[in-house]
């Protein structure tokens, strides 16, 4: 079975209906860049939403993070 690409792997989660931080790609995938991903998926004409979430590091400082997540159509 053949490994999925960095891309394929978010675009596998996001399409599914999950949402992904830095730290869930990394800790799950290994992907330290994933706004780099993310950019090249919605340049390839993915409608990838994000947003800046409060969240806490490991020092417990409370910081923002982007979450990225696809909008499903309502039908």
């Amino acid at each position: 079975m053949k490994a999925l690409s960095q891309d394929a792997w978010v675009l596998a989660q996001l399409e599914r209906g999950r949402s992904l931080s830095q730290n869930e790609a990394f800790k799950e995938y290994g992907i330290t860049r994933l706004a780099a991903r993310v950019n090249r998926l919605r340049n390839d004409g993915h409608n990838i939403k994000s947003a800046l979430v409060e969240a806490f590091n490991r020092r417990g400082e409370l910081v923002r993070i982007a979450r990225y997540w696809i909008k499903r159509s309502s039908k």
